[in-house]
């Protein structure tokens, strides 16, 4: 099936993966490691399909500053989020990293010049109660690695923002360069990390499945944006709590309580209706994802 809807679920079930993944390994090995094998496996699926479909100029950039600058974003928000999951449930993690879509909405007036009304606050407002009602700071049950996933949230509405900036590459050009920036400043970090520890088989196998899921994942949105305007996909998006919740408790037992649970309808509420009613956050043009 090549329905950009379909196409579009696909990949937030591939990115949920990705996040269980991720959990497994960060608890077992290092955090870099993961964050590399995240970026070698996009890069290894990045590079052909740009030569395929731009030839072999497709590395050839009009905003190469940008795109180096989105990129280490790009690497910066992976190495926040996969450590938050490292302490956090996966399904609680998730959800305060789709706040991004109210960043977009408040960072959009600063940095791209936009009116944000005051219906814009307001619902930006619900949203972040939202993240009260899932970290719960003061109480027994909060964690700072919560504000990890914040600022995620925060690097990753940049990382959009400034996608739309790259009016003149193709998206083909700009899945390799987030592939393979990725790869050279991860791979820079990793003499400062921790050794790799004797693994398990299973967990070699876990790490060649991240990286190529994390690249199929970001292939398939290229896809479906190709098909369909970003902003009526994006929706979509937050199917992945579903899945989440899903693997938190198959892999990990792990539930969300009430008052999370109202959390996540909140922050994913909030987001739904600025994607929708504020479509200039949305990415409009495909050659810019």
């Amino acid at each position: 099936m090549n329905s950009p809807i379909f196409l579009f679920i696909l990949s937030g079930i591939c990115f949920s993966t990705v996040d269980a993944i991720a959990k497994i390994l960060v608890q077992d090995t290092n955090l870099i490691a993961v964050v590399w094998s995240r970026f070698f496996g996009q890069l290894l699926l990045a590079a052909p399909i740009a030569w395929y479909f731009l030839g072999k100029d497709f590395w050839r950039t009009h905003h190469l500053g940008l795109q180096l600058f989105r990129s280490c974003l790009l690497v910066a928000s992976a190495t926040l989020f996969f450590a938050g999951l490292n302490w956090l449930p996966l399904a609680e993690a998730s959800s305060i990293t789709f706040t991004a879509p109210i960043w977009v909405a408040i960072l959009s007036g600063p940095m791209l010049g936009e009116r944000v009304g005051l219906k814009e606050w307001l619902v930006a407002g619900i949203g972040f109660l939202g993240i009260l009602f899932i970290a719960r700071p003061g109480s027994a049950i909060f964690h700072l690695a919560a504000l990890l996933l914040v600022m995620m949230a925060f690097l990753n509405a940049i990382f959009q923002l400034y996608t739309r900036k790259l009016i003149r590459d193709s998206a083909y050009t700009t899945f390799f360069y987030s592939g393979i920036v990725g790869l050279i400043v991860s791979t820079a970090l990793l003499p400062y990390s921790d050794p790799l520890p004797t693994l398990p088989v299973y967990e070699y196998v876990l790490f060649g499945l991240l990286g190529f899921l994390g690249g199929l994942a970001h292939l398939l949105v290229v896809l479906a944006f190709y098909q369909m305007r970003p902003y009526k996909l994006t929706p979509l998006v937050f199917l992945q709590l579903i899945w989440a919740v899903g693997y938190g408790y198959l892999i990990f037992g792990q539930l969300p309580d009430r008052l999370s649970v109202v959390g996540m309808i909140l922050i994913a509420a909030s987001g739904i209706w600025l994607i929708w009613n504020h479509r200039s956050t949305g990415i409009e043009d495909p050659n810019k994802v």
